[in-house]
């Protein structure tokens, strides 16, 4: 797995219900763009706020923009039934699998539980790590140990910051597993330490530049990496000031590509002032 995935936002009408149109529009758009593929009921698609039936809706919109392309349909999927409900789809090409939140049941606990999901049905599996929101830290040796479990093709790496074993995992990286870099303000300084791709949720509103950045580490062009990836960790700071996807739904809105802005609680719209910000940071992109 390598190259952009873009971890769709779920937009809503101004009745509340899924905007399937607008869905459907920016699956399309993104992969118009150079995606390699979209990941559905991510964070970034609010899945604790959507019914079963819309959860079902969203994975079926999504299918029907991949089918007949050459591009991956992932599956966001936090528990063994969900594993077990979503992997049985012949269309879903892996599920991604948060480290288990708020149980911090150690770094041995946290392999266990991937080594039990990877006996669930053989749809492949990208972990995500992200400790700011599980509360459990995993050293780059622990990480190592989860890529090399079978059915784990993927990494989405997301640690908050960059260390020691930020450097130590992409200097020797598990065999045949992809780390995405999950963390969008250091996607440039993660491609350049290797990564092999991202999950960008900034990439909804500047899918071309983020597919360019990885092309450009990928080939080497240093100079014109540094100065894009520049670029798009101002933007992606900017729709990060607010949780997200708040500040990304309101530049879309903006942009007139979803009907509004509306997200479900507990999350409240962005504010206006860091819509406006992140929309300056999308005009310096042609400049």
């Amino acid at each position: 797995m390598t190259g952009l995935y873009i971890p769709l936002v779920t937009p809503f009408d101004v009745d509340g219900s899924v905007a399937v149109d607008a869905l459907e529009q920016l699956a399309t758009e993104t992969l118009d763009a150079g995606a390699r593929g979209l990941v559905v009921l991510g964070t970034t698609g609010e899945p604790a706020a959507l019914t079963d039936d819309e959860k079902h809706t969203v994975v079926d919109v999504a299918s029907r923009v991949c089918s007949g392309r050459d591009v991956s349909l992932i599956v966001g999927a936090n528990t063994p039934a969900a594993v077990t409900e979503w992997g049985s789809r012949d269309d879903v090409t892996a599920i991604m699998s948060l480290v288990p939140p708020f149980i911090r049941p150690g770094e041995a606990g946290v392999v266990a539980y991937f080594e039990h999901l990877a006996t669930i049905g053989d749809t492949p599996l990208i972990v995500y790590d992200i400790p700011q929101r599980t509360g459990q830290y995993l050293s780059a040796d622990t990480l190592r140990r989860i890529g090399g479990i079978e059915r784990v093709v993927g990494i989405k790496y997301a640690p908050g910051n960059m260390n020691v074993d930020t450097i130590l995992l992409l200097a020797d990286p598990p065999t045949d597993t992809a780390i995405l870099g999950g963390d969008d303000p250091f996607m440039s300084p993660l491609l350049a330490l290797g990564a092999d791709g991202a999950i960008a949720a900034s990439a909804h509103v500047a899918t071309a530049d983020f597919v360019r950045l990885i092309d450009l580490w990928h080939a080497g062009d240093v100079a014109r990496a540094r100065q894009l990836g520049e670029k798009l960790s101002r933007l992606a700071t900017s729709l990060f000031t607010e949780p997200n996807p708040t500040v990304t739904k309101g530049v879309l809105h903006a942009q007139g590509r979803i009907p509004t802005a509306a997200v479900r609680l507990p999350l409240l719209p962005a504010t206006s002032a860091h819509v406006d910000e992140a929309m300056l940071r999308v005009a310096e992109l042609s400049v």
